[in-house]
């Protein structure tokens, strides 16, 4: 009977399900348990294990540059983070809300962490997330365009609740680029959210958008509705690097 039982639970796809119920048959323990009980456990095990790979798949599709989490972010002083601050960001309330973050600073500050930990906290609150280098997006819209795949492409970017946009403004934009730039956040405009991550300052961003009139609407839709991080100190690839460490312990 449980043999007949264990195939159709793995041919209707609950795996878990059916790995809770053996392991319960090949135990004494749980014979003191109440059906409720049991069966309590076995839906658990299942819920669990969806949990757990619909987080694998969300963490997978979201391409997060580092695997950071906001357990390991570094808030010493010297860096500017306010740690209540960025745990309330954790809490994802604002991918909820529509808006923005805006995590600027010098190389090496890291950013590119920050952006990775907000990330995947929103994975973690069953967020899809999508993490590209400014230069990168831009470059496969315009294949995109070119082979007609555009459509799917753009469809697809717009869709996920948070886009994270690293190194924005590292080069300037052409006319046609600012102009996809503002296609964008005008489509995901009070629908989801973005998390833009920049050496430049924000006052500076309209020179990298070239046209007026474009960087205009892009900061329109970015800007006023955006958390601001700006991380302060010395480069953490130069304080985190064996060579230093070599050089801090050497006589």
């Amino acid at each position: 009977m449980i043999n007949q039982t264990l195939e159709r639970l793995r041919a209707m796809r609950l795996l878990a399900m059916a790995d809770a119920c053996q392991q319960q048959a090949g135990q004494a323990d749980f014979s003191s348990l109440t059906f409720e009980e049991r069966f309590g456990l076995i839906v658990e095990y299942e819920w669990t294990d969806r949990q757990n790979r619909h987080l694998k798949r969300l963490l997978r599709d979201a391409h997060l540059k580092l695997p950071a989490c906001m357990e390991e972010i570094e808030f010493s002083s010297a860096r500017g983070l306010d740690r209540s601050f960025l745990l309330r960001l954790a809490t994802c309330e604002w991918i909820q809300n529509h808006l923005n973050v805006i995590v600027t600073g010098l190389t090496g500050a890291g950013k590119s962490f920050v952006a990775s930990a907000l990330g995947n906290a929103a994975c973690r609150q069953g967020y899809s997330v999508r993490y590209y280098r400014l230069s990168k997006l831009l470059t496969d819209l315009a294949i995109a365009r070119a082979d007609g795949s555009y459509g799917k492409l753009f469809g697809s970017i717009c869709k996920v609740k948070l886009l994270i946009l690293d190194d924005w403004g590292l080069a300037p934009c052409s006319q046609a680029e600012s102009r996809e730039i503002l296609d964008l956040v005008e489509e995901r405009y009070n629908i989801s959210s973005c998390v833009i991550v920049s050496q430049i300052p924000v006052d500076h961003w309209p020179e990298v958008l070239g046209d007026p009139t474009l960087a205009d609407a892009v900061l329109d839709r970015l800007v006023h509705n955006s958390y601001k991080i700006s991380l302060k100190g010395p480069s953490m690839r130069k304080l985190k690097s064996p060579i230093a460490s070599e050089k801090e312990g050497a006589p």
